[in-house]
């Protein structure tokens, strides 16, 4: 079992991922302002299956990946190190998107369809894969014990961390959405603390090294 002292630094950096913009958050946001809270909740039930759909790709890859080639913890480090920095200067960078600036003009879609499309929008999201490829390694040591069980240990806290954000930015988004367009403010605060994680994160990432 993975330490809960690295279970905490890995939920931070899922907690970062799930307020992080990204097709999921959008979506997410714009369909709950368009047609309520219930539509919302659907639609996230649908990208949290979308996350148990890469968790099992990526613990089965991992397993074999790790124990066939040892130099692939250097390189997914260093890819994660990268994407750190760039979630980074993305949150930071001039006109960039804040986590609730959305445009609210979708149609109007059945319970069906807002399930299969939030399935969809976490399934083909680079961000939620690019994630657990490289994080993953960077918490799972084989003194821990099997590869595949750390796996989907972390899989599920970031399941956990993820359903938590976006259920409570679901039922709260019309009120945030509101409060940062006439806080413009707040929103320089959030993506400078934003970028302040990331770059953290990404520090610390890199001087891992593995056991």
């Amino acid at each position: 079992m993975i330490p809960i002292n690295e279970l905490l630094l890995f939920s931070l950096a899922a907690l970062v991922l799930a307020i992080s913009p990204g097709p999921n958050m959008i979506y997410l946001v714009s369909r709950s302002i368009t047609q309520g809270k219930k539509a919302g909740v659907i639609s996230l039930l649908g990208v949290i299956c979308g996350f148990l759909f890469h968790i099992i790709m990526v613990s089965f890859g991992l397993t074999a990946v790790l124990f066939a080639v040892p130099m692939a913890y250097t390189i997914l480090k260093t890819i994660g190190v990268i994407y750190l920095l760039y979630l980074a200067f993305q949150a930071i960078k001039p006109n960039s998107n804040g986590i609730f600036e959305t445009q609210g003009n979708l149609s109007i879609d059945k319970p069906n369809k807002l399930f299969r499309t939030g399935l969809l929008t976490n399934v083909l999201n680079p961000k939620t894969a690019v994630f657990y490829l490289s994080f993953f390694p960077q918490f799972i040591k084989p003194e821990y014990g099997s590869i595949f069980t750390q796996s989907i240990q972390l899989g599920f806290t970031q399941i956990v961390v993820s359903f938590s954000v976006n259920l409570m930015v679901v039922l709260t988004a019309s009120k945030i959405s509101v409060f940062f367009s006439n806080n413009p403010v707040w929103v320089k605060v959030q993506k400078r603390f934003m970028a302040g994680v990331l770059t953290t994160l990404a520090v610390k990432m890199a001087f891992t090294k593995v056991n």
